[in-house]
């Protein structure tokens, strides 16, 4: 199936017992044993089945199904938000002592979660110079376990040559994790340029409607962790929590996933709702065509941005001078995202007085909803990262995140051109103050 059918058929046919074709809610805690000897064999990681909806429900395994096929990957873990995802997906590979190595243009929550929370469990965090291959691997040492970056940075804009950090990350024996919320898989899948883990957060483009939070974490199924046995021993050697079970002797090549479901969800329990399964399942049905008029969307609105003066930047990547314009063809086929940002004319007061006026526009800190949103990310989504860490992330402190909507076009332009127009009235007393 081409990825516009995988999106509404992919994982579910029909309910065997009713027949019926959209996925069911299954709003349930725990599932009847057959007998002991089936409970002990379930709970030994023998045989497949659900027990207890903290480690699995019928609903979310359509989803992870789902989101795996979507993205090439063997198989999934769906999660209580894109944080979650990415909290399992370290934790399954680093252990005290172990490294993470990424590019500075992250998600400020990401970077936090890097720079501050990991490092309190003794996992330390290195962010290379650049998003460049060889800036990352520069800092891959012994101690490295993961290569992590986001495709598209949020809110930088900024494309990562995934195939050039994953040959990086290869060459030293360790994964490359990506982060696809932004492109999703209909614009780039990672898997297919080197990726070894895909990290989504579902609450963005692949659900769509701000109506549900979710995570994802896809393996590709082509990271040998054999080969790679002394760097990760806790996939090739006996798990004395599970009586001795070995992952990759058990699970092959979805070993990773089955690890962070098994130690991590189990244990953890960032659980996705059965209900938030269902509401996120309906909105990829629609992702492709979604995806389709944001990208439409998104390119009108930056070229009427681009050439009003009372704007004094934009980064857009689909502009042809823009520096990553290359990689978006390469790996977007340049067709660029909807994410993008702006600096109003007359600096951070400027742009407050822009963002205070809009009204169509939601001034919120989420992304890839069916409407246009809006937010200042040096004192919101980044607000904890220091002048310096909000530099190299390509935040100023005059940046606007717009991620552009699904609406009628010209409406999103004229709430726009309202608002700047708003700005430009209060320019005088900004000035005087």
């Amino acid at each position: 199936m081409r990825l516009e059918t995988i999106s509404i058929h992919g994982g579910f046919a029909c309910d065997p017992t009713t027949r019926a074709v959209a996925t069911p809610i299954y709003q349930n805690v725990a599932y009847e044993f057959e007998s002991a000897d089936q409970a002990a064999a379930m709970f030994n990681l023998e045989v497949p089945g659900f027990r207890y909806s903290r480690i699995a429900n019928p609903t979310t395994d359509v989803l992870e199904k789902r989101v795996a096929m979507l993205e090439g990957g063997v198989a999934a873990l769906a999660l209580a938000s894109g944080q979650a995802a990415l909290t399992a997906a370290f934790l399954t590979l680093a252990d005290r002592g172990g490294s993470i190595v990424a590019p500075p243009q992250l998600y400020g929550t990401t970077h936090t979660l890097l720079a501050h929370t990991l490092r309190r469990a003794g996992i330390e965090a290195r962010f290379a110079a650049s998003d460049r291959a060889e800036d990352i691997a520069a800092l891959i040492d012994t101690t490295t376990r993961a290569v992590f970056c986001e495709s598209v940075g949020n809110p930088a804009g900024n494309i990562c040559d995934v195939e050039a950090i994953a040959r990086a990350a290869h060459a030293h024996g360790v994964p490359l994790i990506v982060d696809n919320t932004v492109p999703t898989p209909v614009l780039l899948r990672p898997i297919e340029h080197g990726a070894d883990i895909v990290v989504h957060s579902l609450t963005k483009f692949m659900g769509g409607h701000g109506a549900a939070m979710g995570g994802a974490i896809v393996d590709s199924g082509r990271f040998d962790w054999k080969t790679n046995a002394p760097r990760f021993p806790m996939f090739c050697e006996p798990d004395e929590s599970y009586h001795g079970l070995v992952y990759v002797d058990r699970f092959g090549p979805e070993a990773f996933v089955a690890r962070a479901r098994s130690v991590y969800q189990r244990t953890t329990g960032a659980v996705l709702a059965p209900m938030s399964a269902f509401l996120l399942l309906q909105g990829i049905e629609t992702l492709a065509v979604r995806v389709e008029r944001h990208v439409e969307n998104a390119r009108a609105v930056a070229h009427f941005l681009r050439a009003d003066p009372r704007i004094e930047w934009v980064d857009y990547v689909g502009f042809p001078d823009h520096p990553h314009h290359t990689l978006a063809l390469k790996y977007l086929h340049g067709r660029a995202p909807s994410l993008l940002t702006l600096g109003v004319a007359g600096g951070l007061e400027a742009a407050k007085a822009f963002y205070d006026a809009l009204e169509l526009v939601k001034r919120l800190v989420n992304i890839g909803d069916t409407r246009t949103l809006c937010c200042h990310p040096a004192s919101t989504t980044h607000r904890q990262m220091t002048a310096q860490e909000l530099e190299r992330a390509g935040v100023r402190a005059e940046t606007i995140r717009l991620c552009v909507g699904i609406e009628h076009v010209e409406d999103i332009i004229e709430d726009l051109d309202r608002a700047l127009g708003a700005a430009a009235r209060r320019a005088p007393a900004i000035a005087a103050q």
